[in-house]
């Protein structure tokens, strides 16, 4: 049985499992950087600080058979590697908590309305009659599924799904305005913070 360890934006612990994980690989990173420099000084992972004899010595072993260009117990592309995750981490906490501070909302359309269900992490389509044929395979080519335990069609809340209803010109907004106008508009990101 497989075991998957991907962590979904829809998960409403999202944010503390990323955390956890961010908080993680910053740990590994400190401690791949403090054994490299380490083993600068001492030429052996022996007796560096949190390591084991056994993982001390597999290191030695590893940078015995490392190519001439990298010499160390961690390889720089390891170190890269890490260092790109946090960053990613990082960006995804940012986006998941942006996208929680500023919501989806719902609309109006003729003949039902959409709903922005945030318990469900859905955007929900409600019809007052059900939808013609050509309605269903458009919903469905847009990413739309039939929930009948809902009584709606729906797909997961996020851009996408608001951009995706946007293109149905069954369900635009009854007001007028488009769908894109119905959603609150994120507060705009500070330049200089990159």
């Amino acid at each position: 049985m497989a075991y998957n360890k991907a962590i979904s934006s829809s998960d409403p612990q999202a944010i503390e499992k990323l955390t956890e994980k961010l908080e993680g690989c910053k740990a590994l990173q400190e401690s791949m950087k403090a054994v490299n420099a380490y083993f600068r000084s001492h030429g052996t992972c022996r007796g560096a600080p949190g390591l084991t004899d056994v993982q001390a010595a597999k290191l030695d072993v590893r940078v015995e058979r490392a190519p001439s260009y990298d010499k160390q117990p961690y390889p720089s592309w390891e170190l890269q590697n890490n260092s790109a995750e946090i960053r990613r981490l990082t960006q995804r906490i940012g986006l998941i908590t942006q996208e929680r501070e500023v919501g989806f909302k719902g609309w109006e359309f003729a003949g039902g309305h959409a709903e922005a269900n945030t318990d469900m992490n859905r955007l929900q389509l409600f019809f007052d009659e059900r939808p013609s044929a050509e309605q269903c395979a458009a919903l469905k080519s847009h990413g739309f599924k039939w929930a009948p335990s809902q009584g709606a069609w729906q797909r997961q809340l996020n851009d996408n799904a608001v951009y995706a209803a946007g293109r149905l010109d069954f369900v635009k907004p009854t007001d007028g305005r488009s769908v894109r106008e119905h959603q609150p508009k994120a507060p705009a990101r500070d330049t200089e913070a990159r």
